[in-house]
This record gives structure tokens, sequence and C-alpha cells, in this order.
């Protein structure tokens, strides 16, 4: 039984990864959530967040984190996720609220009190690990790894060599990099391995509570690969959670990656030293590079379905 704290910024995407999860509470133990902004303001992804809980009637810990990155503006993207980052479904307001712990102080002691080591699941900006980090070295011994959805070892999204998570926050992102923790990385390429042909989402249709919110996320969701005539749309934040599920479904290669934290066209591209001879001292990632599509996308299906059963 793997333990896991995810820190995320629902999100559509943070969303489903984390309806994943919970289908396989017999594999993942969720500690509780944290939240960021980055899709969204904070105030806007935790709100997300806390009306998908009582929607789905979970009980878990949210801690609110960080509104902006270490030394920058955020940069939300309603274009990705809509005005509330969440755009598409209707839920009702929350009715339950954050703890009163901050983020970085939540995962402090969660991290210290547990007899295991924890695995951090990070789905958007690094910025509350980050700052954990620095706040707190002492946590270092007590993490797994830590698992991030984000950067891409050949091209970008938000620039030519930059991926969002990662260029929303480079500072983070370098600090968390060169932690000594090791990371795996599920950049662009295996995200875009696992695309979700957009014809199979209507198993979804008329079906259960979990299935309906995945069917009115993708809804919205899938607007941008239809209007620019892509047949699927990948799930960014659901790979992290499949691989730490099913990673014998995955390849992937190891470098040492750093992050460029300036520069017009490469602010927080994900710089892999791909120079031979590789030394293995200096390895702090496994990168995520493709995934068997098939098994993927019917695990995320059956995923879903088969949470319909206790989500009532």
């Amino acid at each position: 039984m793997r333990k896991i704290l995810i820190d995320c910024d629902p999100g559509h995407d943070d969303i489903i990864a984390i309806m994943v999860a919970l289908a396989h509470l017999d594999e993942l133990s969720i500690i509780g959530f944290t939240t960021v902004a980055g899709n969204q303001t904070v105030a806007k992804v935790t709100n997300n967040l806390l009306k998908v809980c009582d929607h789905l009637a979970i009980d878990y810990d949210v801690a609110i984190g960080a509104d902006k990155p270490l030394n920058r503006y955020s940069e939300i993207q309603p274009q990705a996720h809509g005005e509330s980052g969440l755009d598409g479904p209707i839920l009702a307001d929350p009715i339950r609220t954050p703890i009163a712990y901050s983020a970085v102080e939540y995962l402090k002691e969660q991290l210290l009190n547990s007899k295991e080591k924890i695995t951090l699941v990070a789905l958007g900006p690094l910025t509350n690990i980050a700052q954990l980090l620095i706040s707190y070295p002492e946590v270092i011994k007590h993490i797994d790894v830590i698992s991030i959805m984000g950067g891409s070892l050949y091209s970008g999204n938000i620039l030519p060599k930059a991926e969002f998570n990662i260029y929303h926050d480079p500072e983070a992102a370098k600090i968390v990099f060169n932690s000594g923790v090791k990371i795996i990385m599920s950049g662009l390429e295996v995200c875009y391995s696992g695309g979700v042909d957009h014809n199979l989402l209507e198993v979804f249709k008329d079906k259960g509570k979990a299935s309906k919110l995945v069917y009115d996320l993708m809804g919205f969701y899938t607007r941008f690969s239809k209007e620019r005539n892509i047949p699927y749309s990948p799930i960014f934040d659901m790979t992290p959670i499949i691989h730490l599920l099913r990673p014998e479904w995955f390849s992937s290669v190891s470098y040492h990656v750093d992050i460029e934290t300036e520069g017009q066209l490469c602010r927080g591209m994900t710089v892999a030293d791909m120079r031979e001879p590789i030394d293995p001292n200096k390895i702090n990632t496994e990168i995520l590079i493709s995934v068997d599509n098939k098994k993927f996308v019917n695990f995320f299906i059956e995923s879903i379905l088969s949470l319909d059963k206790t989500s009532h």
C-alpha cells in the first residue's frame, strides 16, 4: 500500500486523476490534498476541490497553499479550464471547508508523523513543494518519491520548450529537482502517448455519479483538441496516478534534469543532460516517455465505472 499526498490545482484533469486514485484505495492510501495557484487562482481551485469532495461524498483534508509563484506573478489559464477552473459540470457550492493548516505546514506534519515514507504527487506548479523543502529540509528523508505532472524532454505547450506547470514557477521547480529526492516526471511525451479518443468518452454518458461528472468535465476539456481537429485529448494529471498503480505499462529514461529559469523561449524548460557517458551518480529524474495506450485508456474507463458503485 503506497501512501500519497496530492498537491494540485483543479483543473479538469486534476479531478479526474483524483477520481482514478479514489477507485484504487486498495492500492493507494490518500492522506489528503493541498492546493496551489496554477490553472486558476488558489481560491478557485480550492473551491473546485471542495465541491467535488462534497459531490462524491469523500472526506479528506484539504489545505490551501501558495497563491502565487515564489518570485513571480501568477499566470492562470482560463482558456484551458474556464473562468472557474472547472467549467462544464454544475456543482453545488461546497459545505466542507479547508483545514486551518497551510499546505506547507500540513505536508510537514503528515510527513514527519508518518512511520512510512510518503509519495508526493504534484499535479500543478511546484510552489508548495519547494516551500516545504526550503522551510523543512528534515522532511526529505520521509519522502519516497515526488511524482510530478510537468515538463517535457523535447517540447513544450506554453512555450516552444516549456510545459505550463514548470513554466508557472520555474524557480520552485529548480529547487525540487535539485533537492536530492527522486523525481518521476510525467511530461508531455507520455501524457500525449496516453491520449483518450473522444469517441470512447460516450461510455460515461447516462451512467452513475462519477461517470456523469467525468462526462461533463470532458465535454468542456476536450474543446481545445476538437477545435484543432485532434481526435483525442491527453488527461495530463491522470498519468502520474496510473503510473503509480501500473508502472509496468510505461517506458522511461533516466537523466539528470535541471530547470531553465530565464529566457523568452525556454523559461521553465526541463533540461535533461543526455550527454554520453551518463554519470549514474548524477541522475535525479526518471522521465516517462510512453505508455501502452490501450491498457492506459481501458484502466481509466474501468476505474471511473467502478467508482460509480461507491458514489451515491
